[in-house]
């Protein structure tokens, strides 16, 4: 996993509509970018809903949201308009960002090994170098241990 003071890895992928983005996009703004197993599932649904609930304080800070999974633009584009997600939500298929990131590791569920996203968030500063890694992230807790760090930080 990628660590603080280390240059961001640039991506392009698409977002729930289809429409490329790119880390670049954001260039002079704080970006808060999390890494998410999968749409739809009680940890993801209640971590994303954290985030939306609290973008107005996130754009105080200048600060984007953006989370990346693996799942499809369709399956990103259902479960952002199931629950009013005001924040892009990026597929990476392909785990173009999620390995550049180191978020892709093995992971035990009930004693079995698989590979998976683990649940991490990078904030990245407006010079598009990692300014803080919270690797393994409870989704209950995560947006606002961000918002914390923000507020420290400002």
């Amino acid at each position: 996993m990628l660590e603080a003071g280390t240059r961001a890895p640039e991506f392009t992928l698409p977002d729930k509509d289809g429409n490329p983005v790119s880390l670049s996009d954001f260039a002079g703004k704080k970006v808060v970018l999390y890494f998410y197993p999968r749409d739809n599932t009680p940890g993801c649904t209640r971590q994303a809903c954290a985030f939306a609930g609290a973008c107005e304080e996130f754009r105080k800070f200048n600060a984007v949201v953006i989370g990346v999974s693996k799942d499809s633009v369709a399956s990103h584009q259902k479960f952002a308009e199931k629950y009013s997600l005001p924040f892009l939500l990026l597929s990476d298929p392909e785990l173009t960002a999620i390995q550049a990131y180191g978020v892709w590791q093995e992971k035990k569920n009930y004693g079995k090994v698989s590979m998976g996203v683990v649940r991490s968030t990078f904030v990245i500063d407006g010079n598009g170098v990692i300014e803080k890694v919270m690797p393994r992230v409870r989704p209950d807790t995560s947006a606002e241990e961000i918002l914390s760090y923000l507020a420290e930080n400002a």
